[in-house]
């Protein structure tokens, strides 16, 4: 069995779940890390006994390394993903894969040209609830789909928001939309499919940043069902993220990853011991903590990535997958800017 060798580029808080989840993985070796000057490269180096590299550009050049993991600040990701083409490496990519359309196509462009892979980060997709959610909804049990929601009211503290780049349109891309609610915008459009149109509103309540620290929308999805958005850090203490599909024959409500309600008028012989296996309260979703969000779902997306290389079979999170989800965010800020409904 091959052993795959990964360089992480950037040494945030994000940083640390790459390197639990690449040493979690029997298949993956961390061979090195590089920072932005703070300090942190160097500690998670010796933490997880792997090289210091001066800069992305140094760790690029290295020719044992196979998998670049992306972990910088979001309007940092493309250009680092463009020279890893160039050097012949695959690039997983944290999300929002990056903050707008002509830098995600021009990650894409590059590692089409290369032959290499690029995909993205939404860990949340790996969870056992969403898969059993999604085929519901493919094999029709909701009957006429009539709603469907995601819900992301969480807290930030002022001091979450001391590090300069968080809260910028520059780095970060926006707020609580882009940053932390864009995980259940991608879920929503995974499960539900394409949106056909939204009106929204963004507002600064809670917090002294540039972007927004609560939005929603009210949405219409290309199946005729209509929906909603919600996202926050500024409702405190944080609650769980919440995503809810109900319909003519069903409905399912998942708070983080246990099934609150799942009930449909033709029920299988699998639907009871659904409802008791997922119904457990399940701590670490992040309301409250970003650092507090166990790293085994982004080992999973890390080992479906290998996986596609390996095979060469499709990977479901490519960078056209993971643009989507940036799209719907940016979709949502322009029609809130320019107080119009917004057509796909």
């Amino acid at each position: 069995m091959k052993t795959w060798k990964f360089g992480i580029i950037g040494a945030g808080m994000v940083a640390d779940f790459h390197a639990k989840s690449i040493q979690h993985l029997s298949n993956a070796r961390l061979m090195g890390i590089c920072g932005a000057g703070s300090g942190r490269a160097a500690i998670l180096a010796k933490q997880y006994n792997c090289r210091e590299f001066p800069d992305y550009h140094a760790l690029l050049r290295n020719p044992e390394i196979d998998i670049i993991t992306i972990a910088t600040p979001s309007g940092m990701h493309m250009e680092p993903t463009v020279e890893a083409a160039l050097q012949g490496k695959h690039v997983l990519c944290e999300k929002p894969i990056d903050i707008s359309p002509e830098r995600i196509d021009a990650m894409i462009k590059a590692h089409s040209k290369a032959g290499t892979r690029l995909g993205g980060i939404f860990n949340y997709r790996f969870t056992d609830t969403v898969h059993l959610l999604k085929t519901a909804v493919d094999e029709g049990r909701f009957g006429t789909i009539t709603y469907a929601s995601v819900h992301v009211p969480w807290w930030r503290s002022d001091v979450y928001y001391q590090h300069k780049w968080r809260g910028t349109l520059q780095l970060d891309g926006g707020g609580a939309m882009m940053n932390q609610s864009i995980h259940m915008v991608d879920m929503l459009q995974y499960v539900m499919g394409p949106i056909d149109s939204l009106h929204a509103y963004i507002a600064t309540l809670g917090h002294n940043i540039e972007a927004e620290d609560t939005a929603t929308a009210i949405l219409r999805f290309k199946n005729k069902a209509l929906g909603s958005i919600y996202g926050s850090t500024a409702s405190f203490p944080g609650q769980p993220r919440r995503i809810e599909i109900t319909g003519t024959k069903g409905t399912a409500i998942l708070e983080d990853n246990n099934i609150k309600v799942w009930q449909f008028a033709a029920e299988t012989k699998d639907d009871e011991r659904i409802r008791a296996q997922y119904a457990t309260n399940e701590s670490g979703g992040g309301a409250a903590d970003p650092s507090a969000i166990p790293f085994e779902l982004h080992a999973k997306n890390i080992a479906a990535f290998i996986s596609s290389v390996e095979t060469g079979e499709a990977f479901e999170i490519d960078g056209n997958e993971a643009r989507k989800a940036v799209e719907i965010v940016l979709a949502m800020y322009t029609s809130a800017k320019e107080n119009r409904s917004f057509q796909f």
